[in-house]
Formats: C-alpha cells, structure tokens, sequence
C-alpha cells in the first residue's frame, strides 16, 4: 500500500512550500491551485489515518521521519538563499520533498512488493520530478535562470527513484507485479 509517512511529509512540504499565499498574490489561478493542492495533500493524510486506518498497512509503514526531518531542518538553516523565515520554510520544502519519498520505498523493500496501482503511484510522483529536471534544462537554455538548491535537491529526488524506474520498465510494464530480488 500507500505509505501514510510519505504522505505526511507531502503534506508538510507543500504547507511550507505555499506560506506565500499569506504575503504575496500571484493570480487567482495560483491561490486556487495552491489551495487545492494543500486541500488535496490533507484529504489524502486523512484518508489514510482516518477513514480508511483499517486497511492501513502500519505494520509495514516503520520509517523513523526523525531521521530525514532532523538533517533537513539543519541543512535548510545551513543553506538557504537568505536567512528569513519564509526562505528558510521554502529550502525546508525543497530539501524535505527530495527525500519524502524514503519511507515509501522502505515500505516496498520491507513487504519485497507492490501492488499495481501503488508502482503506478510512485512511476508518476518519478516521473514529475524528472520533468522538473527538463523544465530546469529548458529554463536554463532560454532564461539563463538556475536555482542550484532546487536543481540539486531535485537530482537527489530522482536518483532514489532510478532503481524504482528500472523494475518499472523491466516488470511492471510487462504486466508483472513489482517483488524485489530476495537478498542472498
């Protein structure tokens, strides 16, 4: 299954991501699409604790968030572009979304598989980040803009998705269920 932890540290990397809907106005389409994104993360929390806790697989969802929250918040004290609270919340989100993924692929190494819609789930989370990485290209060639703290945290991201990616294409896409090699 899903991986409740995950999907706390999702939601917190997009209400630290989005503080700035209190300070600065973009458009309506901006608020909106924040909000729903915020709305749609915590709806999600709440179904997995909540409504559904019974088909939720706690035995399994064991990741310690101590161990990727403690390092993150230092490093985003450490390496920020400025030292403002909203700067240092958004290099938190940045940091914390590259590794917020973990307690879901420690879930899936735990169990040794993962059911179909779950692989599909995390193929697509893979593959967005790595869009970004293209967008980040593209942003580069065109603008001349570069964020190393996003690029790099990004990069992070999608090299602990490049195992995952591989038994995508090699299994489930060939109709197979997703079981990880058993250890010698």
């Amino acid at each position: 299954g899903i991986s409740g932890k995950s999907q706390i540290l999702f939601a917190l990397v997009f209400t630290t991501r989005y503080l700035d809907l209190f300070t600065n106005f973009i458009s309506i389409y901006n608020t909106v699409m924040k909000l729903v994104f915020l709305l749609c993360a915590y709806v999600t929390v709440y179904m997995i604790y909540g409504k559904f806790r019974k088909t939720f697989d706690s035995e399994n969802d064991t990741f310690r968030l101590e161990f990727l929250l403690v390092p993150v918040i230092g490093l985003s004290f450490l390496e920020n572009y400025s030292f403002t609270p909203l700067e240092i919340l958004w290099t938190f989100s940045i940091y914390l979304e590259s590794v917020a993924i973990l307690p879901q692929l420690f879930m899936i190494s735990k169990t040794g598989e993962a059911e179909t819609i779950t692989t599909h789930y995390l193929f697509f989370l893979g593959l967005y980040r790595a869009l970004y990485l293209a967008n980040w290209i593209r942003r580069y060639q065109t603008e001349g803009f570069y964020d190393q703290i996003a690029v790099v945290s990004g990069v992070v991201q999608t090299i602990f998705y490049c195992d995952f990616f591989y038994l995508y294409v090699t299994k489930v896409l060939k109709g197979k269920k997703l079981s990880l090699p058993m250890p010698i």
